[in-house]
């Protein structure tokens, strides 16, 4: 493992500030030198910075964060508001009489749910290594248009088998897309901005909830069709998804290096901004150190369990709401409309919960806080009588809000880690672990307890109550780690300390770093 840095205080005066500077950009030639073409992708335009006033750049850096939100981030936010549209549709198709339609039972359905997360756990850690290696926006517009195309041929399966086949490949290709939006944030936007730019992106599954629910409901009017109109969800939101990808492959970018939306000197701002991170912007070098390094370090495990609770309430809620809702006496019709509340109120939760993430030591907090209302719901859901079903139905959209604690554990990593293969890695083996409870959460419904599902809703009380108490865990460990490292007063110049990262050293090599509390 490399040795860590330990750096002592340097005060620089005016009179001396250019040798410092000389001396940082020595640095940078001798990283380049050492490292070659593996060199951080950022590190050139870093150099570049030192050519301006660091209060210009300042300045300049709102101008630039401004229109990566109003360029960058809308072409993030309706793509992953396709990928989540895409895995919904089953849930909207079962209310047309899917199951009848191809004699599938309960336990079968339960089956083609979790298909799709076996195929994204088989595929969660290659992509992870593939999306650190190559161009995340090229790679993420690649795969749109092959997701777009599996997403239609859903439509052209006859039998339990040919659907599971179907949604496992839908499932693997669809597991680029958390982790590239996790990693191309980190490397768009500081610490303190990522929690609520991945809560814009992710909230998209609130209103893809409510364009799905409208277009199911749609759809469903149709009538004369040559095909079922549960077929006819999958053609026309898969149409749409392939018909998105040709604007990703154009406009995308890969980082903040190559952003199309801004000229050299935005690009040079926008790396002088993420230089703060203190983890670079990309390396492409497989470290194995940094392997061992993750695999060793404790919080890597509590954000584990924490990934299998939130997996679990993911693939039961994502999979089973409609069926909840219907089973509270409602036609397929209203099931479909009746939906889209959940998705509003999903927005809302996770915009809320994101921006309160962003206050000072608040990240913890937001997200504990943000599974009160999933808890609620359940509680109302277990106890209130089946014929005060409109009751129920407000706990049931309650369950939606679930999508804020997901989101705010999903930045931990890449809030959180340094080191760009151990940050691979430890994102690689959390969504594993999500997708593996993605995959338990549809089994803990037997068709027998239908409508209640009392089972299901005991196990995601269990599940909510796993991702409170191992974030309170988690939180308190890394405010102990930063008070250590605050009593050493390790500080250097804020370039040094931004050079650091361009090193690409892991959080515990850094003694500078410092983790989101």
């Amino acid at each position: 493992m490399a040795e860590t840095k330990e750096i002592k205080t340097e005060t620089t005066t005016t009179q001396d500030s250019q040798i410092v500077d000389d001396d940082i950009q020595g640095q940078v030639h001798e990283i380049v030198d050492r490292i070659g073409k593996d060199a951080d992708v950022g590190l050139a335009l870093f150099e570049k910075s030192f050519q301006y006033d660091p209060a210009q750049l300042q300045r300049d850096s709102v101008k630039v964060r401004r229109k990566l939100d109003f360029l960058v981030l809308p072409l993030m936010m309706v793509t992953y508001m396709w990928s989540f549209l895409d895995k919904s549709t089953l849930n909207y198709s079962n209310s047309y009489g899917l199951q009848k339609d191809l004699n599938i039972t309960g336990d079968q359905y339960s089956w083609i749910a979790s298909a799709l997360y076996f195929g994204w756990l088989a595929a969660a850690w290659p992509w992870n290594i593939l999306i650190q290696k190559y161009p995340v926006g090229r790679l993420a517009g690649y795969v749109l248009v092959v997701w777009g195309v599996l997403c239609m041929l859903q439509g052209a399966v006859y039998n339990f088998a040919g659907f599971v086949v179907i949604r496992f490949f839908l499932g693997a290709v669809e597991a680029m897309v958390s982790p590239a939006w996790v990693i191309l944030t980190s490397m768009l936007y500081t610490r303190e901005e990522q929690p609520l730019r991945t809560s814009f992106w992710l909230g998209m599954n609130g209103v893809s909830i409510v364009i799905g629910a409208l277009l199911s409901y749609g759809l469903g009017h149709a009538s004369g069709l040559a095909v079922p109109n549960w077929k006819l969800i999958y053609l026309v939101v898969g149409a749409l998804t392939t018909a998105w990808a040709v604007v990703i492959i154009l406009y995308l970018p890969d980082g903040p290096h190559n952003a199309k939306c801004l000229n050299e000197y935005e690009r040079v701002v926008a790396v002088w901004r993420v230089s703060h991170n203190n983890s670079g912007v990309k390396h492409s070098k497989f470290l194995a150190y940094q392997v061992k390094e993750a695999l060793w370090d404790s919080k890597t495990w509590i954000l584990m369990v924490q990934a299998a609770a939130f997996g679990i309430l993911n693939g039961g809620v994502s999979s089973f709401q409609t069926a909840i809702i219907k089973g509270f006496g409602f036609s397929a019709l209203k099931t479909s409309l009746y939906t889209t509340p959940a998705g509003a109120l999903e927005v809302v939760g996770v915009l809320f919960f994101g921006w309160l993430s962003t206050k000072k030591n608040c990240m913890g907090l937001a997200l504990m806080l943000s599974v009160i209302p999933g808890i609620g719901g359940l509680a109302g859901m277990m106890t209130l009588p089946v014929t005060h079903r409109y009751n129920l139905l407000a706990c049931a959209w309650c369950q939606n809000i679930v999508g804020s604690p997901i989101i705010l554990s999903w930045t931990l990593p890449a809030t959180n880690v340094a080191g760009h293969t151990k940050r691979a890695t430890v994102l690689g083996l959390y969504f594993i672990f999500f997708c593996g409870g993605s995959i338990a959460g549809p089994h803990l419904f037997f068709e027998q307890e239908a409508p209640r599902y009392p089972s299901a809703l005991k196990g995601m009380m269990v599940c909510y109550a796993v991702g409170f108490g191992t974030q309170a865990v988690y939180t308190a460990f890394v405010y102990a780690q930063n008070k250590a490292r605050d009593k050493k007063q390790l500080h250097t110049q804020v370039e040094r300390e931004a050079l650091e990262g361009f090193e690409d050293l892991t959080d515990m090599e850094n003694l500078h770093f410092r983790y989101r509390v």
